[in-house]
């Protein structure tokens, strides 16, 4: 996602720096627009440093990109922080004489001000008049926190915490908007999301990336047939947008499908479970949480022909001979441990029960075997969840807690599912 960052003359300058390496570490490209002031309080050299592009705040550098007109247009989300009253007010008048409020004024997509000012400054008639037109015109503008100001004072107007404006910038560039307070003493205001919330309730996921693979692989016999499977892809798509929904940057790795994939999510098409394979290693290198619910063939023609298989009556019929498919669960599971890293992996079993044992007791040897942190299970059939718009799974744990079960919709499962990935990140793998 492109986004600006508008940085206001304010004390409060120096905290907006994290609030740019969260943006960056979510792996968003920002471009900052300090104005002359901010300048005063955080030098040119930290915003490019931690950006990592060029910063200017005068209409008069690059006058060949015409940056003043593009940089507006081209932004998915614009941020202001510091909003100081003075921002506040040559916003809601229109004015343009500097960078960062001819940009405002190009702007195509959601804006979002985190005001910070002393006390008697927010509560003026005139930046309340402002922070009401520029609500009025659809731009969020965030309710001040507060605490200790500059100086001996406290009281509203300090700038809210970084975390707690990514979180509400993530969820207005998913055009997301809370709904009730999240604490006691927060409220929502007509803008948007009010500062102060804990938006990590209703976006576990936001500044995570998480890669979901989705779908039926498809293995090839010759150029017209193939070696499939009945998944539809529905519960794939379901987590993505759920994913989606919570916060998180979200790459969907997608197989076969009957259903499209969710609006906001980076989509990467595959066929095969090699492709799958090379695919996933590659975005899982990146990913936070990783979640293998394509169902993935374990076995490939070893052979495919460069033509279509004839029939013929003065032939045999053909004799196919299956190789196996990589584990590619299991393989993620192998490279996460070996690097270290503090990755949630959860996969999915589509099981069946026979005579030597019932669908539980194949799925807990499957989590053993693959390694993963969670694995979600299905009990397939006939008329059981492939292409079904219903599901019902049983959730296990690498961890040992008891067995989770979901079902309803397979949205509503997703939901659940999201819901359980957040909370495990949040008890083994805290944000740092």
């Amino acid at each position: 996602m492109r986004i600006v960052l508008g940085v206001g003359g304010g004390i409060a300058a120096y905290k907006v720096a994290s609030l740019l390496r969260l943006f960056t570490e979510a792996r968003h490209d920002v471009t900052v627009i300090p104005t002359e002031a901010a300048t005063r309080f955080v030098g040119v050299a930290t915003w490019e440093a931690l950006s990592g592009n060029p910063v200017t705040n005068s209409v008069f550098d690059d006058v060949d990109q015409v940056k003043h007109v593009r940089l507006g247009h081209e932004a998915d989300l614009i941020v202001v922080a510091p909003a100081t009253a003075d921002l506040l007010a040559r916003a809601a008048t229109g004015q343009a004489n500097d960078l960062l409020t001819n940009t405002l004024l190009m702007a195509s997509g959601p804006v979002l001000f985190a005001p910070a000012m002393h006390t008697e400054m927010w509560q003026h008639a005139a930046t309340q008049a402002n922070v009401e037109t520029l609500r009025s015109r659809g731009v969020t503008v965030l309710e001040p926190a507060s605490g200790r100001l500059t100086g001996s004072d406290s009281g509203p107007g300090r700038l809210p915490e970084p975390e707690a404006i990514f979180e509400a910038a993530m969820a207005l560039a998913h055009g997301l908007q809370a709904e009730a307070p999240l604490s006691p003493a927060a409220t929502v205001t007509a803008g948007g999301i009010a500062a102060g919330t804990s938006g990590a309730r209703l976006f576990p996921l936001a500044g995570r990336t998480v890669t979901i693979s989705a779908g039926g692989t498809r293995e090839p016999l010759d150029p017209v047939r193939f070696l499939g499977n009945r998944s539809s892809g529905k519960q794939g798509v379901a987590l993505a947008a759920a994913a989606r929904d919570a916060g998180a940057t979200v790459r969907l790795v997608a197989a076969h499908m009957e259903v499209p994939a969710p609006e906001g999510v980076e989509l990467i098409a595959v066929e095969t479970a090699l492709q799958l394979r090379e695919v996933m290693l590659t975005a899982a290198a990146g990913s936070d949480v990783v979640i293998m619910a394509a169902a993935v063939a374990d076995f490939r023609p070893a052979e495919v022909s460069g033509s279509k298989i004839k029939k013929r009556d003065d032939t045999a019929d053909p004799v196919i001979t299956l190789v196996r498919n990589p584990d590619i669960l299991h393989e993620l599971v192998e490279v996460r441990d070996a690097a270290g890293s503090s990755q949630l992996v959860v996969g999915f079993a589509a099981e069946t029960g026979d005579e030597q044992g019932d669908v539980l007791s194949y799925a807990e040897a499957k989590l053993k075997r693959k390694g993963c942190d969670l694995l979600v299970v299905n009990h397939v059939g006939a008329d059981k969840v492939f292409g079904q718009d219903n599901n019902s799974v049983v959730i296990l744990s690498r961890a040992g807690s008891e067995p989770q079960s979901a079902s309803g919709s397979k949205q509503d499962v997703a939901a659940i599912v999201i819901d359980r990935v957040g909370s495990e990140l949040s008890r083994v793998f805290p944000r740092t």
